[in-house]
């Protein structure tokens, strides 16, 4: 079995699952990408832009470092 068909091979059975976790990393990416936006926070929002975390990043932004900017700005 070379290198090409064993890829296949898991893609094909683990399609679902690939879905799933592209779908909540694209909703979590998009929550926090636009949070960063209307916060002005342009680092966070390039940080953000090119990392791919599955999500964990991006959560962290949102329910903690996005709240410390916003008291800091205040």
């Amino acid at each position: 079995m070379d290198f090409n068909q064993s890829i296949q091979g898991f893609l094909n059975a683990n399609v679902w699952w690939i879905l799933i976790l592209a779908l909540w990393s694209i909703a979590w990416k998009g929550v926090a990408l636009w949070k960063a936006a209307r916060g002005g926070d342009k680092v966070w929002f390039v940080v953000l832009l090119i990392l791919n975390t599955v999500g964990i990043l991006e959560i962290l932004y949102i329910f903690y470092f996005s709240k410390q900017s916003t008291k800091a700005k205040a």
